[in-house]
């Protein structure tokens, strides 16, 4: 595999606003970050809790999620019941858990959608007030991209630590991963 540069020293992205670079870098990064962090745990592990933290799975949905709902409140909008229904299933692996390639694919999918949606977005635009969940709280287009990659980012952390654990933990380790 060959080393190329973190997202933010590969240069400009084609269609992105200069002042949007910062958050699309982030996401960009983010998604090879998880992608690398994830790729071939299996369903034990994808839910696995060493010493209480969060399952690398509940990190590779709430990624996608919490990306969907802040483009979301970017575009003016609120939240609907699929995107609710979806927040609260975040941590838990559900009846028939997706696995770690289909959450990595959605991860990357949220984050492929907001890259577009950035695209979209004119300069003119971010500076625009939007209100933020069932309280209406402050916010710009702005502030709601630079949170939606900051917070991807945070948890991309948080899932590549998660996961170095539970590979190197005997409890969860498995022949079947690298």
């Amino acid at each position: 595999m060959t080393s190329q540069p973190e997202a933010w020293l590969r240069g400009p992205m084609p269609g992105i606003d200069p002042f949007l670079m910062p958050a699309a870098h982030a996401l960009v990064q983010a998604s090879e970050d998880l992608e690398r962090a994830a790729r071939g745990l299996t369903a034990e592990q994808l839910w696995a809790r060493p010493g209480g933290a969060a399952a690398p799975g509940f990190h590779l949905r709430h990624i996608a999620g919490v990306i969907d709902r802040l483009c979301t409140y970017a575009r003016g909008e609120a939240l609907n019941d699929a995107q609710r229904e979806a927040l609260s299933a975040e941590s838990t692996p559900g009846d028939s858990p997706p696995d770690a390639d289909t959450l990595i694919a959605r991860a990357q999918r949220a984050i492929s959608t907001a890259l577009d949606t950035f695209r979209d977005t004119t300069r003119e635009k971010l500076l625009e007030p939007r209100a933020v969940g069932r309280k209406k709280l402050p916010s710009t287009v702005l502030g709601l991209y630079s949170h939606a990659a900051e917070h991807a980012q945070r948890h991309t952390g948080q899932l590549i630590t998660t996961a170095k654990i539970v590979r190197a933990s005997p409890e969860w380790r498995s022949s079947t991963t690298s």
